[in-house]
């Protein structure tokens, strides 16, 4: 945008480029009206390691991921929303027992399932975000999470006081303006919308009840065939995987399974869901449904000139200076020079418009140790670096929040690499002025993730190199 100096007004400080992240930088080129549809899946991470992970395994991963990803691009080409788009590839992973959600979760210490999901939108629904907890009878928890942020549309005042017109429920919608829900109420609620519901055993399988019990001690805890014999046989099922030869150090899982999307309107969404931690106490409740912790969306928008600018501060002496005289000086001697704030009242100049500004957004869903999530509330604290320090990319976010070193990390202290704390990793996409970009970074052995590169191509990897 050129702007038009006008007479007796004085000229602003002409702004210094920064050096940008690249990726930054790539996002600032001319886009079309309509945004391209970018979409970006993991399945967990952990002390994965190619000792606990052999090539069958990792085959039956990267196969399984990457036809969820073949049906959640084809759903965003065709038109899908976000939300409709994540909600169908997190239901996937939901049913697919290689994973730890949905039936593949894994067991309490007690030896129950407490299941737990989340979406969340950049925009387009008042609650924008929701999280479900201590589900065990519904089939598709991240379909509960769902319903409840659609429904929230026709929920009530959105306090304690219920809908109105005598409905205690909180409107047609039934949540009230709850954005998190648990345990029966929220299984009532699923029965009460139509929502499919089963028994518990049916989110069990072998391999996570063997899992169970090498966590707990194999003497305390029965063996599968004895609890099929006790739990009913007929409604619980082998998990059809054989057997992966997987060694004593295998992969126990502690993450959540997640997709972040960007559909062609512009709109992001991610949904997660999650079995929790293997062992875990009946009652926890872990990142996954915790908006900030675990998942989180949201757009905003920024003067283009703030991506080019990095405030700084003036010396002492430069303001003692007048403007003009401050200027004129700082030209002459180039020691005194610096970056000069625009003040309210000259931020744009006389009879002209605001300043240009464009839309960024980022969306993000964590997997790994919830606790170490919940402590930094950390997929939160990488939006705020990207939307309070308009010059960093998401992707170095990401790095300082779950890559090695990061906050995560650091979140263990002296316990890192001895308790499973800290461990994890975050997917997301940034938005820029319509631009969307797939970002990730992880702190422990590995994290299951496919994506659509910039050029179009469907990625598949477990490690930071590849397998």
């Amino acid at each position: 945008m050129v702007h038009r100096i006008v007479p007796d007004q004085p000229r602003q400080p002409t702004p210094r480029l920064l050096s940008l992240d690249p990726d930054l930088m790539a996002s600032l080129k001319p886009l079309s009206s309509s945004s391209r549809p970018r979409i970006i899946i993991h399945g967990g991470a952990g002390n994965i390691t190619r000792a606990n992970l052999p090539p069958s395994a990792w085959s039956l991963y990267r196969s399984s991921l990457l036809h969820i990803l073949q049906a959640t691009s084809a759903l965003l080409a065709s038109g899908a929303s976000a939300l409709d788009a994540a909600t169908s590839a997190v239901t996937l992973l939901e049913e697919n027992p290689l994973f730890n959600c949905g039936r593949g979760a894994v067991f309490t210490r007690a030896g129950t399932i407490e299941l737990e999901a989340s979406v969340m939108v950049s925009r387009g629904y008042r609650k924008r975000g929701v999280g479900v907890a201590l589900v065990k009878k519904v089939r598709n928890p991240i379909k509960l999470a769902r319903e409840m942020l659609v429904r929230g549309e026709t929920d009530g005042d959105g306090g304690g006081n219920g809908g109105g017109d005598g409905d205690p429920a909180g409107g047609s919608g039934g949540a009230q303006g709850h954005c998190f829900l648990s345990g029966t109420t929220v299984e009532n609620l699923a029965e009460e919308w139509g929502l499919e519901m089963c028994e518990e055993q049916w989110h069990w399988t072998k391999r996570r009840w063997e899992e169970h019990r090498r966590g707990l001690g194999e003497k305390q805890v029965p063996r599968w065939d004895e609890i099929m014999e006790q739990r009913n046989a007929g409604k619980v099922t082998d998990d059809g995987l054989g057997d992966l030869n997987w060694d004593g150090k295998e992969y126990l899982p502690q993450g959540t399974v997640g997709c972040v999307c960007l559909d062609q309107y512009g709109t992001l969404c991610v949904a997660t869901s999650t079995g929790g931690l293997t062992n875990k106490l009946p009652g926890r409740i872990g990142d996954t449904p915790t908006l900030g912790a675990g998942f989180w969306a949201e757009e905003w928008k920024v003067p283009a000139i703030t991506l080019f600018q990095r405030p700084q501060a003036i010396s002492p002496l430069q303001a003692m200076l007048p403007d003009g005289l401050r200027e004129t000086i700082s030209a002459c001697i180039p020691t005194l020079a610096g970056y000069l704030p625009l003040s309210a009242s000259t931020s744009t100049l006389q009879g002209e418009k605001q300043p240009h500004t464009i839309k960024r957004g980022a969306a993000m869903s964590g997997t790994g140790n919830g606790d170490s999530f919940l402590r930094i509330n950390a997929v939160r604290t990488a939006a705020a670096i990207t939307r309070f320090a308009p010059h960093r990319s998401l992707s170095s976010a990401v790095k300082q929040i779950a890559g090695p070193g990061g906050e995560l990390e650091a979140s263990a202290g002296n316990r890192w690499g001895k308790t499973g704390e800290g461990e994890g990793g975050i997917i997301g996409i940034e938005v820029v002025d319509g631009k969307g970009e797939a970002v990730f970074d992880f702190n422990c052995g590995g994290m299951f993730r496919v994506w659509v590169d910039d050029q179009g191509r469907e990625r598949a990897m477990v490690f930071k190199e590849e397998y």
